[in-house]
């Protein structure tokens, strides 16, 4: 995992005293020559591959391209699950998903389990957290539990609004996520007002919502976050000429699961190339502002001159599809949506270096196909190399027994809903029928409910799933 990987280089100055320190651990006033502070920046949905050539070429990121100039940027970064709950929860506890057992964004780690940060506060480290963290069980709405226990059930339901773009029409109109800022803000002055006189290292954490799409209101308050949201003033650091229209497959030829995603998303409608161009790049405009937050704190460590004594790390728990494969959000394991930016730069790390190595955000990384003759990824080849499939099958039991992690996953997913129907009583239709996918359920709720109905009586087979 990365974040241990980080407690590795800077956690083992700490083990050795410092001469005439007296062997003083754990919050002892005393100076720390050796040890860097570590600052981690962690946005959402930010697409990794726009952090090197040729994604880098639409959108202006300065920040980003000083990291790159100043330290190594990982060319083949992932997530470990592309959803926000369980990639942090992975990201946090250095566990795999199959580990924390956090499925969805409802449950993730006890709020009480430690992490890499309560471990390096242990070792003497200052602490501070700002912004989205989002690791933890509990949190989300109903409709993100419901969604994702019934996804057995024999019905597709829209669960978003239409991806669609909305303008602020003002090219001073720096701050458009008044939220991030608000926090950025708040880990800038952390660091001129308390980090900067510590005698400790620090660690801070910054968590961005942004490039993350904002709420659809006009679609209902149970709907999505299917708004991709910017001023001007970021518009035109995108450069429209280098956006690329993604292939879709016809729909009729469409993988299920793809399916499915494509139309619990909303995206199977049509749209025009204008939309798909428009929405990729108010998308890349949100980057652009991400990009900001993360130099004003860079900025603020070299005015402090703690620059040069700071580990620096830039992050995302996951992509942005941004309409590839006729989909927007995350939740697959394509480019798009899977591969995140990672940036590190500070003392010992190597200036302008590009690691080729499949990393993670726990660091290690099952897999890697190179997709180079097919880099749409429109084709299965897994039927055409049957002997290679039966071997990367039998690899991947060796670490997992997955049809019995999946058909827990089932059993969960099932056992949760009744709960939470028996919990709802009486009120259950009304309630289920107004979740985010209430524009097609109201049509045939009866319909829907008997497909409930059957699920929850179909016993979980391990062996067919």
């Amino acid at each position: 995992m990365l974040l241990l990987w980080v407690s590795v280089v800077a956690v083992p100055a700490l083990a050795a005293p410092d001469p005439g320190a007296g062997g003083q651990r754990r919050g002892a006033a005393r100076v720390w020559p050796v040890a860097p502070n570590v600052v981690l920046v962690v946005s959402d949905s930010f697409d990794g591959r726009l952090t090197f050539y040729p994604g880098s070429q639409v959108v202006k990121l300065p920040f980003i391209n000083f990291m790159k100039a100043h330290g190594t940027s990982f060319l083949n970064a992932y997530t470990n699950s592309p959803i926000c709950c369980p990639s942090r929860a992975a990201m946090w506890s250095g566990l795999f998903t199959h580990l924390t057992e956090s499925w969805n964004n409802f449950k993730g780690l006890d709020p009480n389990y430690t992490t890499w940060m309560d471990i390096m506060e242990k070792h003497g480290y200052r602490t501070q957290k700002f912004g989205k963290l989002d690791y933890t069980s509990g949190h989300h709405s109903i409709s993100n539990r419901v969604e994702a226990w019934t996804r057995d059930v024999a019905f597709l339901l829209r669960q978003e609004g239409r991806p669609m773009v909305n303008l602020i029409p003002k090219k001073t109109k720096v701050r458009v996520m008044e939220k991030d800022w608000k926090n950025t803000d708040r880990a800038v002055n952390w660091l001129r007002k308390e980090a900067s006189n510590y005698t400790q290292p620090f660690v801070l954490y910054l968590g961005l919502n942004l490039p993350h799409p904002y709420p659809s209101p006009s679609s209902g308050e149970n709907f999505g976050s299917s708004t991709f949201h910017t001023s001007l003033y970021w518009l035109k650091k995108v450069s429209y000429d280098a956006i690329k229209i993604p292939k879709w497959s016809p729909l009729s030829e469409m993988h299920p699961v793809d399916y499915y995603s494509s139309y619990t998303k909303n995206c199977t409608g049509k749209f025009t190339e204008k939309e798909i161009k428009n929405i990729r790049a108010f998308y890349y405009a949100m980057c652009a502002e991400t990009d900001a937050m993360l130099g004003e704190i860079i900025l603020a460590l070299r005015q402090l001159g703690l620059l040069q004594k700071t580990i620096v790390i830039y992050t995302s728990d996951h992509g942005e599809l941004a309409m590839e494969h006729r989909q927007f959000y995350k939740m697959s394991m394509y480019e798009a949506s899977a591969h995140v930016p990672l940036l590190v730069m500070g003392p010992g790390i190597k200036a302008n270096l590009q690691v080729p190595n499949v990393v993670s955000l726990v660091d290690i990384y099952p897999t890697m196909l190179d997709l180079s003759s097919d880099p749409d990824e429109l084709t299965n080849i897994a039927t055409q190399f049957p002997e290679v499939t039966y071997s990367l099958d039998r690899k991947l039991r060796s670490i997992i027994n997955y049809p019995k992690v999946s058909a827990s996953v089932h059993q969960y997913n099932k056992e949760q809903f009744i709960r939470w129907k028996q919990s709802i009583g009486q009120n259950y239709s009304n309630v289920i029928a107004n979740l985010r996918w209430h524009q097609d359920w109201l049509q045939e709720p009866r319909k829907y409910e008997s497909a409930i109905d059957r699920w929850l009586k179909t016993p979980t087979n391990p062996k067919k799933i």
